[in-house]
């Protein structure tokens, strides 16, 4: 400890005067450097009183050096966190920035853009190797029909905020993954594993975000990509099975749709051409019963002005309607040729409606009978005669 002259008898006069202060450090320090007096002093020395080491210069570079390691840069897409003693004073933005030196201030950069990744339920053997390690405790979780899911996934994220990053975390990574589990194991545990397996998980995310701004972490999640979503290894086999049952049962569900929307537009198609041609029967049906009835009673009113006009006409539509519907062979019986007995009939249902040619070879074989007045005026009593039969057997 270096001690002044002089100070303890100045207590009562004051302050010391400053450059008789100056002196005697710098004869205390070239006493230190061995350039103190004495009789080994070479001549032409001056005394170690009239010897002032250049004390105020190196002062003076060691403030401005001191200064001088308060300068830093603030990178791109980064920000500066200035604590003095300690406690928070500002952020600053990108580019030269100054403070005070340490350790009155000291300044941490904090990279705001740069993406975090977080794995969960396995890690990264390497970046070459492309391997993961399954870690069970945290990939294993219980699912709301009280299934076990193998769920594996990765967080990424970034920062929002460098005062609740450098301030309210401990451990960042550790924090995330805490939100991270909580909010999986909140998600499968509201759903069935069918539909983790086949929907995947949703709103992870904003979960997370949740969690993380309630502890003011100051982390952003940017996205939860899921890496793996299986049964637990020892019951994969029985899990596949389901699963090929389940298809299998929505296969032939697809088939028998398939087969329904083919035949029922069919039936409904054919129902409906049944209804249309049932209702166009019915207005034929109507119709003709509706003529049918009109026309009796109009022969009836003709009937009963003229019974026997009536009756004769009736009878000659009946024979032309008969009589024109069926095959007709005229023989002339007192020629006296074998034609009677031939079945022309039969030959000429057999062969077809008869050619021209074979019908001028039957006239040839077979000439049409002469009517003669006598024999004209015997077929018309002939025939009057037949009415006054059919008359009298009605």
């Amino acid at each position: 400890m270096i001690k002044f002259p002089g100070w303890g008898q100045r207590n009562n006069e004051g302050p010391p005067d400053l450059d008789q202060v100056m002196r005697d450090l710098s004869r205390k320090i070239n006493t230190l450097f061995g350039k103190s007096g004495g009789a080994n002093r070479p001549p032409n020395t001056p005394s170690a009183g009239s010897m002032n080491f250049p004390i105020l210069p190196i002062v003076a570079t060691v403030v401005l050096i001191w200064f001088g390691t308060g300068f830093y840069i603030v990178d791109q897409g980064s920000l500066g966190v200035v604590q003095r003693f300690g406690a928070f004073v500002d952020t600053t933005e990108p580019g030269p920035r100054w403070h005070f030196p340490y350790p009155i201030e000291k300044v941490d950069v904090v990279n705001m853009e740069q993406v975090r990744r977080l794995e969960v339920g396995y890690r990264s053997s390497g970046e070459n190797s492309g391997g993961k390690t399954k870690q069970p405790r945290e990939a294993l979780m219980l699912t709301e029909d009280e299934n076990i899911i193998d769920l594996q996934f990765a967080v990424q994220y970034n920062l929002k905020n460098a005062k609740d990053y450098l301030f309210n975390n401990r451990s960042t990574d550790n924090a995330v993954m805490s939100a991270a589990e909580t909010a999986i194991r909140e998600v499968v545990g509201k759903n069935k594993l069918d539909d983790l397996l086949q929907k995947g998980l949703q709103d992870t995310s904003e979960r997370m975000q949740v969690i993380l701004d309630g502890y003011k972490t100051g982390v952003k999640i940017i996205s939860v990509s899921l890496q793996s979503a299986q049964p637990p290894e020892q019951v994969q086999e029985a899990f596949e099975d389901v699963n090929r049952a389940n298809q299998d049962n929505q296969r032939q569900i697809n088939e028998g749709q398939a087969y329904a929307n083919d035949v029922i537009p069919k039936a409904r198609g054919t129902a409906s051409r049944l209804l249309a041609e049932s209702a166009g029967y019915k207005l034929k049906i109507e119709s003709e019963a509706k003529g049918n009835a009109s026309r009796f009673d109009q022969i009836l009113a003709q009937y009963i002005k003229a019974p026997e006009v009536t009756r004769q006409r009736l009878f000659l539509d009946a024979q032309e309607q008969i009589l024109s519907s069926v095959s007709k062979v005229l023989v002339d019986q007192k020629a006296g040729n074998n034609m009677l007995y031939l079945p022309l009939d039969k030959i000429i249902n057999a062969n077809g409606a008869a050619t021209p040619q074979q019908s001028q070879s039957l006239q040839s074989l077979n000439p049409p009978a002469v009517v003669t007045p006598d024999k004209a005026a015997t077929n018309e009593r002939s025939r009057d005669a037949f009415r006054s039969r059919d008359r009298e057997s009605r």
